[in-house]
């Protein structure tokens, strides 16, 4: 009897342990499950300067300072009108275009500028957007802000891509009953590039919808390719959540569709892309020979964005980042150029900038490939490059605040956790 009691007491005692061994593993199953998902679950975005050993002082220094000579200083590229509206221009082409203005949102949304931000969609609105016609909802891509004149009618979708995207943010941060109605915004250009399909004017949906990708411009023949720099998996994941308007399941299918696509677009050994491509991934040559240009300069720091809010391709992204870090460190961390063959090959035309055409070491470069430290959390030294930059002249005294600026600035917010998919407020 006594025996038996002992045995009882031994098996009990295993058992107890035996559950306490499975709580545990579970427990850890849970922590490695969460480590692997992106910020949108885990609500924790890594802080890639401080973990590269720079103080959160400095590092919020940093950020302000960029802001601060985008928006305020001499050389700003920002600028009021009158009491309510503000422009962002790209200074050295002599025009404002959706892709800063939308940029210049992004920023204000992210760092809590409700009045910046507030000023720029005004003008935007009233200067570039279509309110009739077969591009009602869409925008001019570009406008010069002295004469008010649009220089094109036509949109590029990246522009349309980012509106949306910064309109939903600034409903969630902001709410819909402080002056605008950012969600009515949105959706009024999501429901008006739903109504395109081509038959008025050859103007489609900004999303080639049998390819699932999208287009250059929702116009003609360039609504049947691609540039690599708008495909932004993150972005469609947003409106996936946050649109509301019956399209959920397809926002999806887009963001998948778009990381495999960069699979093909950047699939060379030196993980570099051509500026415009088919929706194959194909390099396609529609002015110049293919190569990897300006456009080209943000695929690195959409990836990374990607990787780090979302974390669903995290496998192909660490090879990538692998592959275009190891490119540009056989270049020079410190000297590489800014255009070149995908094969990593200097390219035998040069595309001009400003009035300049030269290669150089472009702080815009050097920017986003430095947010691919956010993937590889290697030795950093892409990060310190970064931060040893400035945002100048160079040496043959061109200057661009505008585009080298801005991807700067996006640049030192992601790297310092400050870029983030922003949730509806509990408020």
């Amino acid at each position: 009897m006594i025996l038996f009691k002992e045995i009882n007491t031994i098996f009990w005692h295993s058992k107890k342990v035996l559950i306490i061994i499975c709580m545990l593993s579970f427990g850890l199953n849970i922590v490695n499950a969460q480590k692997s998902k992106g910020a949108f679950y885990t609500n924790k975005y890594p802080n890639t300067f401080k973990l590269a050993g720079y103080s959160e002082a400095d590092i919020n220094a940093k950020v302000d300072k960029a802001y601060y000579d985008l928006f305020e200083s001499p050389n700003k590229v920002y600028f009021e009108v009158g009491d309510s509206m503000a422009y962002v221009t790209d200074l050295k082409n002599h025009d404002a275009r959706t892709e800063g203005l939308s940029y210049g949102m992004m920023i204000a949304v992210q760092l809590n500028k409700k009045e910046v931000y507030d000023r720029i969609w005004r003008w935007t609105k009233k200067y570039l957007q279509h309110q009739s016609g077969p591009r009602e909802g869409y925008f001019a891509w570009s406008i010069n802000p002295k004469t008010m004149k649009q220089n094109s009618p036509g949109s590029a979708s990246d522009g349309e891509l980012y509106f949306v995207t910064d309109l939903l943010f600034a409903s969630n941060r902001w709410g819909n009953k402080t002056g605008i109605d950012y969600y009515k915004e949105a959706r009024y250009i999501l429901d008006n590039m739903w109504k395109k399909d081509g038959t008025q004017d050859s103007i489609f949906n900004i999303i080639n919808t049998e390819h699932k990708q999208i287009s250059f411009t929702p116009e003609a023949r360039s609504y049947r390719f691609t540039d690599p720099s708008y495909q932004l998996p993150a972005f469609f994941e947003v409106w996936a959540l946050y649109a509301k308007d019956g399209h959920e399941q397809f926002y999806k299918d887009c963001a998948d569709t778009a990381r495999a696509f960069l699979h093909r677009a950047c699939s060379s050994p030196t993980g570099l892309n051509a500026d415009n491509t088919g929706f194959d991934g194909n390099p396609f040559g529609h002015w110049t020979k293919p190569a990897f240009r300006y456009d080209s300069w943000r695929v690195p720091m959409n990836i990374s964005m990607d990787y780090v809010w979302f974390g669903k391709d995290k496998t192909w992204q660490q090879d990538y980042a692998k592959r275009i870090q190891t490119f540009f460190k056989s270049k020079g961390i410190n000297t590489f150029d800014d255009q070149f063959n995908l094969d990593g090959t200097p390219p035998e035309f040069i595309m001009s900038a400003g009035g300049y055409k030269k290669l150089r070491h472009s702080l815009g470069l050097v920017a986003t490939v430095a947010t691919t430290e956010m993937i590889r959390k290697d030795d950093y030294d892409f990060v310190h490059a970064l931060w040893n930059e400035k945002l100048q002249p160079y040496v043959d005294g061109y200057f661009d605040p505008y585009y080298d600026g801005l991807l700067y600035m996006f640049s030192l917010m992601h790297l310092s956790g400050k870029y983030q998919l922003i949730k509806p407020s509990k408020n």
